[in-house]
């Protein structure tokens, strides 16, 4: 299973870090990125899975493509901000997390707004004169 792995190469991690921190603790925040990065890759695989099955449904339905390929877009800016954030937070760069977290929700609003627009447009439609 894979959150076995997931959760094993977590833990193994976290000792190595515990233990570089009193002897080395610039080198922690290496494995921890290191960490994260070999996480994602793990699960790569899965979340080509479910982006395809997202593609399939959508094509055997009526939605507009462009909105689904957008909450996708989101959603994976969503993960990557995520995952600065934490490694900034695990460097002790609260401040720089704060400044990526403000951006990337920021790029996220900008994103959503023409699925809002449209949302409106249609709640407008619908609502009589």
């Amino acid at each position: 299973m894979d959150i076995i792995k997931i959760v094993g190469i977590g833990l193994v991690a976290l000792v190595i870090i515990i233990l570089l921190k009193q002897y080395k603790p610039e080198f922690a925040i290496y494995i921890s990125l290191l960490t994260g990065v070999l996480i994602l890759i793990l699960i790569m695989d899965k979340l080509t899975g479910i982006v395809n099955l997202i593609q399939s449904i959508v094509n055997q339905s009526y939605i507009n493509t462009e909105f689904i390929t957008l909450l996708i877009k989101i959603t994976g800016i969503a993960f990557l901000s995520e995952f600065a954030i934490s490694i900034c937070k695990d460097a002790g760069e609260a401040a720089i997390a704060s400044k990526i977290e403000i951006g990337s929700k920021i790029i996220i609003i900008s994103m959503a707004i023409p699925i809002l627009s449209s949302l409106l447009e249609l709640i407008l439609k619908l609502l009589p004169n």
